[in-house]
């Protein structure tokens, strides 16, 4: 039997941390002995059936990690690691540094493509929950922003897919600085009006995925989603370990006995061959289009392709060539140990679709209920943001977060570029912080002989000049819309600033410091707690609530400086 780690075990552990920070955990479980798995292979694919050898190991059962307050007390749990085995985290994440500072006489144009993926915030979450400060490249800023909701203003019309929005205010962190936030908002649609799916759940039953945090957790995800679709929508299941085979060919959605019934099968063995199942995913979704509809594969795994073809560019080219032909692919992090992050980013990335990660059945509720349009229904690809500051009003900028979407300044204009998309409903966030022209915030001196900024009516009112380009679904050329930014609507104050810009302020920080806060002026856990605990606002999901608690949950994890 297993044993579980208690929550009087893991608040032993912070109190050692708080003594010895070097002091962490164990950090995983190794995988449990899982039962026989056989796909039958066939040339036809409708002979490729799944067909289960045994029953299902016997598994201790475990609280599920519940990470968002006010909802349901979070019950903490770290894997266990049997006496006598050595573990080792194969775990895997992309490097990247962070953004640099730029000179806005040097450097005047930031481009960049938005991003809408959230994996990062629950996968840390869950690292968080276990008991442990998560690697700094597990970190993407970004997606902790794009988490969250805000009050933004969005259109009225779905003629004009999202409104931006922008606010200036004082730095949290360094007084002599600012912080320009820009906001954007889809449209919303109720799912009652989201157009017919046909949807394919790719499922990896390999023997990784004997865990109660993956497969299983899966499987209530799936049938979850599965109860809020209808008639008019198609799901079909293809699974995939050793061999790849089909469970459930194209079912309409509202036949859910039938639909619980194949995802009941399901258990966990053999090795992962997530090339193949990619391959026949989409080969069902082809089968089953819809036109006009949403044509999507849904990729739940913990991430570890190692049978088959393990080329990851074969399968990133695999995945555009699919996008251009009008189907998109949504990945689903699962479970740890053997996550690749890396991978299931890029996938989603390159597959016009986004990547969430789900660490409890609230989680997934979240992205495949909640936020059903979001994740399924594109209103706007391609999008991308250029920003230019004028060198008269801004001495230095950086962009916090995207690191891994920046795009050359001639890629904004090139529409055969490829930038992110944004679904019915997304809120996105980015967040500059910029050192105005003759403050005390600048971190670099000025140059002896920086040539002198022209004057000009504009070199006075204007902080910088804000660029969108999308394209209209199933469209090719692109869409501009420009915003100036003018320096009269810099604030004096940030109380006098909007819990939205406070709150993602706090995000920002909390990225940042959980990546070593290289910019952060000492500004620590308490003031990034106090911070966003003056700017939960409404709340009304427990969502910034959750975040207030992973803040002082990673303060204690760091134990004494």
């Amino acid at each position: 039997m297993k044993t579980p780690v208690t929550l009087t075990t893991l608040a032993l552990t912070l109190l050692l941390g708080a003594c010895d920070p070097g002091m962490r955990p164990a950090e995983q479980k190794p995988l449990s002995p899982a039962p026989t798995v056989r796909l039958e292979p066939a040339t036809d694919l409708h002979q490729r059936r799944f067909t289960v050898q045994g029953e299902a190991s016997s598994r201790s059962a475990k609280s599920e990690r519940q990470g968002h307050a006010g909802l349901a007390a979070p019950v903490l749990s770290m894997h266990h690691q049997p006496s006598g085995a050595e573990w080792i985290n194969r775990e895997r994440y992309a490097h990247f540094n962070d953004n640099s500072l730029k000179i806005a006489a040097e450097t005047p144009v930031s481009t960049f493509s938005i991003d809408v993926d959230t994996g990062s915030y629950a996968n840390l979450r869950r690292i968080l929950n276990e008991g442990r400060l998560p690697p700094a490249d597990a970190v993407r800023t970004e997606e902790l922003l794009n988490y969250f909701s805000y009050d933004d203003q969005a259109p009225a019309q779905r003629e004009r897919p999202f409104l931006t929005t922008t606010e200036i205010a004082p730095t949290p962190w360094n007084p002599h600085t600012h912080l320009l936030r820009i906001g954007i908002k889809a449209w919303e649609i109720d799912t009652r009006e989201l157009p017919p799916a046909n949807l394919v759940f790719l499922l990896d039953v390999s023997g990784s995925m004997d865990s109660p945090d993956k497969l299983p957790l899966l499987k209530r995800a799936m049938s979850l989603l599965s109860k809020h679709l209808d008639g008019d929508d198609r799901i079909s299941v293809v699974v995939y370990a050793g061999a790849s085979g089909v469970v459930l060919e194209p079912t309409p959605g509202d036949q859910r006995s039938k639909i619980e019934q194949a995802l009941e099968q399901l258990r966990a063995g053999g090795s992962t061959n997530g090339a193949s199942g990619i391959r026949l995913a989409y080969q069902l979704a082809r089968q089953a289009f819809i036109e006009g509809g949403i044509n999507r594969v849904l990729l739940a795994t913990d991430g570890d392709f190692n049978v088959g073809t393990v080329n990851h560019q074969a399968l990133i080219d695999l995945v555009e060539r699919q996008r251009g032909a009008g189907i998109a692919l949504t990945t689903l992090g699962f479970g740890g140990g053997n996550y690749n992050d890396q991978l299931m980013e890029q996938l989603a990335d390159h597959g016009n679709g986004n990547h969430a990660y789900i660490d409890s059945l609230l989680e997934a509720q979240k992205v495949l209920i909640d936020e059903m349009g979001a994740t399924l229904h594109t209103l706007a690809g391609d999008v991308k943001i250029q920003i230019e500051f004028n060198p008269a009003q801004v001495a230095e900028y950086r962009l916090i977060g995207y690191e891994n979407r920046a795009l050359r300044r001639e890629d904004f204009n090139n529409d055969e570029v490829d930038a992110g998309e944004i679904g019915a409903g997304h809120s996105v966030t980015a967040l500059y912080e910029i050192a105005l022209s003759g403050g005390a915030g600048r971190r670099t001196d000025p140059l002896r002989y920086a040539p002198a900024t022209p004057g000009h009516d504009r070199a006075t009112r204007e902080l910088a000049l804000l660029r969108l380009r999308y394209k209209a679904p199933d469209q090719t050329r692109s869409r501009l819309i420009e915003t100036p930014l003018r320096a009269a609507d810099v604030q004096d104050s940030l109380e006098g600033s909007s819990d939205d810009f406070r709150f993602s302020a706090a995000v920002a920080a909390f990225g940042q410091r959980l990546r070593g806060g290289t910019y952060l002026n000492g500004f620590d856990y308490p003031q990034i707690t106090a911070l966003a605990a003056g700017a939960l606002g409404t709340d009304p999901m427990g969502h910034r609530g959750d975040l207030l608690r992973l803040v002082r949950l990673a303060h204690g994890l760091q134990g004494r400086r």
